[in-house]
């Protein structure tokens, strides 16, 4: 199997300090108590657990307007962006625990929790487990949006099945202690990380956070109160050497990392001559099991067709708002857009993205190395930028002319983690051939398998030949999720998906990582997530760059998900519409 080209890994050229730094003899302790708890923990009945889970929820609302308030100063963001900052902390972490719960309420009834909505076999024989929406509810919230996890080849629903949750169809088990290494970006990440190893695996988890997002740590303190106290959990702080003495602990007995590719073969293999020579060995210097979410080029392709203006201009903005979110500090934030050589509407739909970058106000380059990586990438290229440039802010950079025949491109095989956007071409004068070519070049040129987004008009899948190549595109497509017509952060957020690198990738050849978090149902044997939403969605979504009233609805969204019921909805839908 061809994998796509290694990163050279410029996005984490720039490494921040801590203020916080924890001790090792803290860590020491910390692991021990850990290490006390780990064999009760893993053996607390399901049911004991989803108490727990439903107590930390409660704690989690509580710290939401703080976290949100924190996490706005630190990104510098007001009025209705601070949108992007419930999305990506409070309301996503709750909704986790609260899915977790209900899986547990399951297990604790049969052995183990639903499987899913609903499952079938596909006309090309894989099976495919519906999980979006998870309820009545739901499918009212987050009305068109739909997901289902398709499954590796040759499962059926009786082996799919009887492999779900596997944990907890252990009789007695000892226990584990988990280093969660956080990431630096988006806040629910470390703790929903945790939550995967404690309630999938049976783990206690140490949850390093990462000096860039240190800020929560405090709140996540006192969010996950419930967790500390029993002595499940512990959060520790520091930079490099802390995550150095910590990973490399005979404390620990396994790893999970969101964060670089350069970061894991560190830990993994090391440097240099030493890592070349234990590659070429097969001997990694970390001999614990790692688990990794990492990053990604994220292309998005839009198949060609005669769409309408307002559906160009919706595309548009979607595209830009993946761009935007978080400042572009996201492994799902689009990066490469991909058009059909010779399609008729390519100019329009670029000046519409223009246009929406535009509009999209310019963020805090907060993370580290922003500004040098949009430097070395943008330098001598065919550029147009948009947007205010601030001693804070970089533009937005729309990178265009960008051959696609050249492999050695560095905007193929770099992923920018900053405001950049590259445009390039392909072969494709019809939707099915373009389909198959996008799936050689996503796979064989463009690195990372996170997740990519296609762009394909309905009416174009009621065309027989292009369903079947679209589906086909779909399976062989090397990426942990893919979305139609939507940003693929949504498989992140959805929490009942499963969000995680394709399993292709390989201990020596990362690529976004191995392994799975959140995937609330606890299915295994996955191949990957698909994500589906209309081409068009009204009202706008909460994640628009330009939804005024997001930073007001979220609140209200927030006691839904913690809380849901059916009286909850018209305030909800008040605050959308007027």
């Amino acid at each position: 199997m061809t994998v796509s080209p290694q990163s050279n890994s410029l996005a984490m050229s720039a490494s921040a300090t801590s203020k916080r730094e924890t001790t090792p003899k803290q860590i020491d302790q910390a692991l021990a108590e850990l290490r006390g708890n780990a064999t009760q923990f893993a053996r607390l009945s399901p049911s004991a657990k989803a108490s727990l889970a439903r107590e930390t929820i409660v704690t989690v609302a509580r710290q939401a307007q703080r976290w949100v308030d924190e996490g706005s100063r630190a990104r510098g963001l007001t009025g209705h962006l601070k949108a992007e900052e419930w999305l990506g902390g409070p309301i996503t972490t709750i909704r986790m625990l609260r899915l977790i719960a209900e899986s547990l309420d399951e297990i604790s009834r049969t052995g183990k929790p639903s499987f899913g909505k609903g499952s079938s076999v596909r006309t090309d024989g894989h099976l495919q487990v519906e999980v979006m929406p998870s309820s009545k509810l739901d499918q009212v919230m987050y009305g068109g949006f739909t997901s289902y996890m398709l499954m590796e080849e040759g499962l059926t629903k009786q082996t799919a099945r009887e492999k779900q949750a596997s944990f907890y169809s252990k009789a007695d088990p000892e226990g584990e202690l988990c280093l969660v290494l956080g990431a630096g970006n988006v806040s629910s990440i470390g703790p929903m990380d945790a939550f995967t190893k404690m309630f999938h695996d049976g783990a206690v988890c140490l949850l390093k956070m990462n000096p860039v997002n240190e800020w929560s740590g405090p709140i996540l303190e006192d969010a996950l109160k419930p967790m500390i106290d029993k002595g499940y959990l512990r959060i520790v702080y520091g930079g490099v050497e802390v995550g150095k003495y910590t990973s490399s602990h005979d404390g620990i007995d396994s790893i999970h990392i969101t964060g670089s590719d350069r970061t894991h073969d560190a830990i993994v293999w090391g440097f240099g001559d030493e890592k070349a020579e234990r590659i070429k060995n097969n001997d990694p210097k970390l001999k614990k099991p790692i688990l990794s979410e990492l990053g990604n080029i994220s292309p998005v392709a839009v198949v060609p067709y005669n769409y309408s203006d307002s559906e160009l201009w919706f595309q548009a903005q979607n595209v830009a708002s993946m761009v935007a979110n978080n400042g572009s500090f996201n492994c799902n934030a689009a990066k490469l857009l991909v058009t059909a050589k010779g399609w008729k509407q390519r100019d329009k739909f670029c000046e519409y993205v223009h246009r929406a970058l535009s509009e999209a106000p310019t963020r805090r380059a907060y993370y580290p190395g922003a500004f040098d990586r949009y430097e070395k990438l943008t330098k001598g290229r065919d550029v147009l930028k948009f947007g205010e440039k601030t001693d804070e802010n970089l533009q937005w950079a729309f990178i265009q002319n960008v051959d696609s025949s050249d492999h050695n491109d560095p905007l193929f095989s770099t992923e920018p983690f900053c405001g950049i956007l590259s445009h390039t071409e392909v072969d494709g004068a019809s939707a099915e051939d373009f389909l198959t070519n996008i799936t050689t070049f996503f796979n064989d040129v463009v690195w990372g398998t996170l997740n990519a987004c296609i762009i394909i008009h309905p009416k174009l899948e009621k065309t027989p030949s292009v369903d079947r190549v679209l589906n086909k595109a779909i399976v062989e497509l090397r990426y942990g999720t893919i979305a139609i017509n939507h940003w693929p952060a949504l498989a992140y957020g959805f929490g009942t998906t499963a969000w995680g690198g394709h399993p292709s990738s390989t201990l020596d050849n990362i690529q976004s990582g191995l392994g799975w978090v959140h995937n609330t149902y606890m299915l295994e044997g996955i191949d990957k997530c698909v994500v589906r939403g209309n081409l068009v969605v009204r009202p706008k979504p909460l994640w628009f760059y330009d939804n005024y009233k997001a930073a007001k609805v979220c609140p209200a969204l927030l006691k839904m998900e913690a809380n849901p019921g059916w009286g909850k909805l018209p305030g909800i839908f008040a605050k959308v519409l007027f």
